[in-house]
């Protein structure tokens, strides 16, 4: 199985080039279709679903020193840079990770964050847990 990360939004956001080397790419890696629709429906509320590929989900655990943890902190920081072109004031997205085929299960948390106003070492995303990030 893989850990799929997807971001919601009430925009379109342009999908990466597909010979994208970068950190972040907006486009399928893991999930199909069917898995995009289970996340919209029962997870996000915005219409606009993306997976956000890289190789392996956002999973942040607030004291672990792990490689894959500082990954996932980085590709966090890049993502936000990356909608923050994208969003006006007021806007939000949403970013859900989980287990492919697990779209539709149950969330174990939910988290609220300003965009850009938060520090990356200080919170903790685990599988299943909703992020709204909003613009301010």
């Amino acid at each position: 199985m893989s850990l799929a990360t997807y971001i919601g939004t009430n925009i379109e956001i342009p999908l990466s080039d597909e010979d994208s080397e970068d950190l972040i790419i907006i486009g399928d890696c893991f999930s199909d279709d069917h898995n995009k629709i289970n996340v919209r429906k029962f997870q996000f509320s915005t219409p606009y679903v993306y997976e956000v590929s890289s190789h392996w989900g956002i999973e942040i655990l607030k004291y672990s020193k792990s490689k894959r943890n500082l990954e996932s902190k980085n590709k966090l920081t890049e993502l936000c840079k990356i909608l923050d072109n994208y969003l006006e004031k007021g806007d939000y997205f949403e970013l859900y990770s989980c287990w492919v085929g697990e779209e539709d299960e149950k969330r174990i948390g939910e988290l609220t964050l300003k965009l850009n106003h938060f520090n990356v070492n200080e919170i903790n995303i685990y599988e299943h847990t909703l992020v709204r990030f909003e613009k301010v």
